[in-house]
């Protein structure tokens, strides 16, 4: 059977793809940042789990071993998920929360990304996906941290598509728009945590804008959201494709972003994501 590793899987698209690879037949090793998550996951899923936090190198690499012992050496894709956001406009971002956000968005999926290149190299193939965003080519404001660390993603795994060319390891980028998950609720604990906001110049607008809209309960759906299985159908089709595309884009948003991009100025792009 095919062997898949995924992290993040704790809740949301992460969950969704660990379940939805399961019942297709795969082995499927679920890792989670927390380890009560794992034992969520062994104990009522029912699937092999690992820890794996991306800000601890030392649980990635010992998670990976423990995927290799699972997978009998044996490692068909890598699903790179678990991701956060530090919502803040940029001169209010303290560089350490940029630093924080850095190691458990990028650094760390570089760290588990080489492991599993070494490893596939050795089996002569393998799948490598990561799960980046609309932000990764087209930033918005209020999410910078966020945009840079996707940006960043894209840069990489573009660079070590050309680099693995003809070793048959195959990078591919997803690009959701907006999915719902609990990326807004953890948005606004990573929130609280690095942003001294009543200290700021736009203390009013984190008030009465910004705060509201990171703490509402059950908002309603943005404009062309989806359910984290729009995310995972495309995760199945990078894993599957006898010549798997090179990106996938999830949402309506998505693609029309990536339109825009195309075809308008950067001072017409600029105008048009002030009003968004």
């Amino acid at each position: 059977m095919k062997s898949i590793l995924i992290t993040g899987c704790s809740s949301g698209i992460g969950l969704n793809a660990a379940l939805s690879f399961r019942d297709a037949g795969w082995v499927v090793i679920a890792s989670c940042r927390k380890l009560e998550d794992c034992e969520t996951m062994r104990s009522t899923y029912g699937m092999q789990s690992v820890r794996i936090d991306y800000e601890d190198e030392e649980s990635i690499r010992s998670g990976f071993a423990t995927t290799l012992e699972i997978t009998n050496k044996q490692l068909d894709v890598l699903f790179n998920n678990g991701a956060y956001a530090v919502p803040a406009l940029v001169e209010d971002l303290p560089t350490d929360a940029l630093r924080a956000i850095f190691e458990a968005n990028f650094f760390g999926w570089h760290t588990l990304t080489r492991l599993a290149i070494a490893q596939m190299r050795q089996q002569s193939e393998g799948r490598i996906i990561q799960n980046s965003s609309v932000l990764g080519f087209a930033p918005l404001k209020f999410r910078g941290a966020y945009n840079a660390t996707k940006f960043a993603l894209e840069g990489l795994t573009d660079t070590m598509r050309l680099e693995l060319h003809r070793t048959n390891i195959h990078l591919i980028l997803v690009e959701p728009g907006p999915i719902r998950t609990r990326i807004r609720e953890n948005a606004y604990e990573q929130f609280k945590h690095w942003i001294d906001w009543r200290d700021t110049v736009s203390k009013s607008w984190y008030e009465n804008i910004a705060i509201p809209h990171l703490s509402a309960i059950n908002p309603p759906p943005e404009t062309f959201e989806l359910m984290p299985d729009a995310v995972t159908n495309a995760v199945i089709q990078a894993a599957t494709a006898s010549r798997p595309k090179l990106r996938y884009r999830v949402t309506t948003s998505t693609t029309l972003m990536m339109i825009f991009r195309r075809i308008l100025t950067s001072r017409a792009y600029d105008r048009l994501a002030r009003r968004l």
